[in-house]
């Protein structure tokens, strides 16, 4: 494995964590100027329009996310990665966990001083049938 394709999982792994956690701030730090997400059934949301959305999941819920790396491709400065996630979001208020599965593309830059971050994120996370 080559040192590109080393911190790509590092940023995954991180960013990962930082959902786990809450850590607003830390993810704002993963990502370019002009990141972009696609979500099931919402309009693509920006990096300016990301983390109204993430408080608001965190201030209501409390979520884990697992994700499974399933794909590291890299061709320059651009790589992707695909992974499966599972992901638990329970009520603070109290109820019953809501259960999503589904898989996630990423699309990585590779910045001037050499870190990758996050530039476009697609999934297709669907409520799991019980």
């Amino acid at each position: 494995m080559g040192s590109d394709e080393r911190a790509i999982r590092d940023v995954h792994a991180t960013w990962i964590e930082a959902v786990n956690a809450g850590d607003l701030v830390r993810l704002l730090t993963l990502m370019t100027d002009d990141a972009v997400f696609l979500i099931p059934g919402r309009a693509p949301v920006g990096r300016d329009g990301f983390p109204s959305g993430f408080a608001a999941a965190h201030q209501q819920s409390r979520i884990r996310c697992i994700s499974e790396l399933e794909e590291v491709v890299i061709v320059g400065e651009v790589a992707y990665t695909r992974c499966r996630d599972s992901l638990s979001v329970t009520p603070r208020a109290g109820g019953e966990a809501t259960e999503l599965a589904g898989h996630r593309i990423t699309v990585y830059r590779k910045q001037p001083d050499g870190r990758w971050l996050l530039a476009r994120d697609a999934n297709t996370l669907s409520p799991v049938a019980s």
